[in-house]
């Protein structure tokens, strides 16, 4: 099994997909999108179009705190503050990423008239935030 297929089944697993194949197609083309399914309600789509920019939103905040963590944060060591903002950058690069694969695989299924995929992404979004919050403390502390 060659690594982009390991990939997409990853991705399909991840987004809740039974069809990594079809989503990693859409993501890179979202024509793909548009000849699968029928055309939904307008208003299912642009809410999408909502969720995905609330995620891009998070991502812009989360690499901005590693901006500002990086320049502000000289109370501590270099190392502790580097490792911070790097952590929240990554962050931010995973939440940017995670919007659009997220988008793409609920307009699939949207307009297949399916049930939305469920998502570990808002858990582990909550689960990492909450322990980079204990360990600003540990260190501002």
């Amino acid at each position: 099994m060659s690594p982009l297929s390991s990939l997409r089944r990853a991705l399909g697993r991840v987004a809740g997909s039974d069809d990594g194949d079809l989503l990693w197609q859409a993501v890179r083309d979202p024509r793909t999108i548009r000849r699968i399914g029928s055309q939904p309600d307008y208003r299912f789509s642009l809410a999408n179009e909502r969720t995905f920019l609330a995620w891009i939103r998070t991502a812009l905040a989360f690499s901005a705190a590693g901006l500002a963590v990086a320049q502000f944060l000289t109370g501590i060591s270099a190392g502790w503050r580097t490792a911070l903002a790097v952590i929240l950058v990554l962050m931010g690069a995973t939440c940017s990423l995670w919007g659009l694969v997220h988008m793409t695989s609920n307009e699939l299924a949207i307009r297949q008239r399916e049930e939305l995929p469920a998502s570990r992404m808002p858990m582990l979004l909550a689960v990492t935030a909450a322990l980079g919050a204990l360990v600003l403390i540990a260190v501002v502390v």
